[in-house]
């Protein structure tokens, strides 16, 4: 029987009881399925209640088949391994304790002999080259990312769930999460902005804060549907304004030629020449005339707003994203880092970095590139003191800020204006939602609590807390900023970036946001 995952009546909200999905119907078939929307409508919490690991507030979830869950993040306790990521970590040890004959006769039974060869296919079809027993915190974002893929591989489900699969990820590893779901068997709904792997898709699900729509065929085709769909919806609007408007305009014409009358039946009172009985007849005439009368208008000026309203329920109105950034001040000649043949990493055998030497003067922006595992995330780490050079020196004379790929400068349990505050000390609680505002989290979104954020959410966050202050730090350290941002919010960071006048030494592998951010400099870093 094909595998299938079907949503009936859906409902689901958030910890502070605000709703996110109502009364959701969405169905899933064996073909591929992407899932866009902005940040902040529920597309990993989608994936999330699919997977089990929430349970919906009303509704049901039906399936058919096994599913797995890629996330955007592996989570992990210190010491873990990929084989701990795996959930494999108990079955190796017994096999390797059988090898030795250590394992009880009773344990023999349920030795998995297949599975070392079973994790090495997988990783190597995730062109992660390491070992079960490698921990996760010496992996890269994107070797995280590769092991990540590897445990989707070597479980095998009917189904994938894939929440931003290629975040992290350089070209080859984005070409290998391609070529496995153009590979794969069963279904696969994939939560991605990677416009590279939406064309692979059969499908594409919008989340927006009216619901879900569904297109057939793949991301080109999505966009041609609903270009279509907004011109048609913009019409409709347009015709709906211009109903209400003339409805508005009879409503008054109406009104104007009632108080004329009125005028008129007074001064006729007033002057006493007809008998009381036929004045007062006339009177009772003309306010059940005007009564119907107004009973008509006011039922046509309700259908006119009802009309309205529909009309813009087809058009989703958000406020456009715009990103402001205060001068930092930065003279041209001022020294902002320098790095004199510096060496380090996690492995002092085999450091990632060996005797680099480099100089950042004024408001210059360097681009670092090169493969997963080439150390561009240790770099950003022995810059920013988070891990002790084996040799050479760092300075960074210049103010500066560190927007990771985990976003790990805000603290999850507070509130985004208390997080602000933190990190500006000077700030003000009217100053913070201010500057919050100025970043889209206006009103009662500056208390939400950072851990309610998604992932988008989380980094724009920490964009408002790092250049919203006055000054904004006199250098950008940026680590895959793009990951979690949908198209919009890329395009405010891009333009957010192009408005800031200090220095930026950005890791990337998003070329288009790599453009954009036009570096004088790319230092490429190769893997050792």
């Amino acid at each position: 029987m094909p595998s299938s995952i079907s949503l009936s009546n859906l409902g689901w909200s958030t910890p502070d009881g605000t709703p996110l999905f109502t009364q959701l119907d969405l169905s899933f078939g064996p073909g591929r399925t992407g899932i866009v929307g902005r940040n902040g409508t529920g597309k990993s919490t989608l994936l999330r209640l699919i997977a089990g690991e929430l349970t919906p507030s009303a509704g049901q979830i039906t399936a058919t088949g096994t599913c797995a869950l890629m996330r955007q993040e592996a989570l992990e306790r210190p010491g873990d391994t990929i084989a701990d990521l795996f959930g494999a970590a108990f079955a190796l040890d017994l096999i390797e304790r059988a090898g030795r004959g250590e394992a009880a006769a009773g344990e023999l039974a349920d030795v998995d002999w297949t599975l070392p060869a079973r994790i090495e296919a997988a990783l190597a079809r995730s062109g992660l080259r390491a070992g079960p027993r490698t921990p996760l915190a010496t992996l890269s974002g994107g070797e995280r990312t590769r092991a990540a893929l590897a445990g989707l591989i070597l479980a095998e489900p009917d189904i994938l769930l894939m929440d931003e699969p290629t975040n992290n990820l350089d070209r080859d590893g984005r070409r290998a999460v391609i070529e496995l779901v153009r590979t794969w068997r069963g279904g696969a709904i994939i939560v991605s902005h990677d416009r590279g792997l939406l064309e692979e898709m059969d499908a594409i699900v919008e989340l927006t804060t009216l619901g879900a729509s569904r297109y057939g065929g793949n991301y080109t085709a999505y966009r041609e549907q609903k270009a279509g769909e907004l011109t048609a919806a913009a019409v409709d609007l347009a015709h709906a304004e211009k109903a209400r408007a003339e409805a508005a305009r009879r409503a008054q014409q109406a009104a104007e030629r009632k108080a004329r009358k009125d005028s008129a039946g007074r001064k006729s009172r007033a002057k006493a020449d007809q008998p009381k009985m036929l004045l007062d007849a006339a009177k009772a005439r003309a306010e059940a005339s005007g009564g119907a009368g107004s009973r008509l208008r006011d039922a046509r000026r309700e259908d006119a707003e009802r009309a309205l309203t529909a009309a813009r329920e087809k058009v989703e109105v958000l406020d456009p994203l715009r990103m402001q950034v205060a001068p930092t001040g930065l003279a041209s000649g001022k020294l902002v880092l320098s790095l004199d043949r510096l060496t380090g990493g996690h492995d002092p055998d085999h450091p990632a970095i060996r005797n680099l030497s480099l100089t950042v003067t004024g408001p210059e922006r360097i681009a670092i590139a090169g493969p997963n595992g080439s150390g561009k995330t240790t770099l950003i780490r022995l810059i920013t003191g988070q891990i002790e050079p084996l040799g050479g020196r760092v300075q960074v004379p210049a103010t500066w800020a560190l927007l990771d790929q985990h976003v790990d400068l805000l603290d999850r349990g507070a509130t985004l204006r208390d997080n602000f505050m933190r990190l500006n000390p000077g700030a003000t609680g009217q100053g913070a939602h201010m500057a919050l505002a100025r970043f889209g989290f206006r009103a009662c979104d500056a208390l939400r609590p950072a851990r309610d954020l998604s992932g988008g959410e989380r980094l724009r966050a920490g964009l408002a807390c790092v250049l919203g202050g006055t000054p904004p730090p006199q250098l950008m350290i940026l680590d895959e900023p793009t990951n979690h941002l949908d198209l919009a919010g890329i395009e405010a960071l891009e333009a957010a970036l192009a408005g800031y006048d200090g220095a930026v030494l950005a890791v990337s592998h998003d070329q288009a946001f790599l453009a954009a951010l036009q570096p004088d400099r790319i230092l490429h870093l190769e893997e050792q």
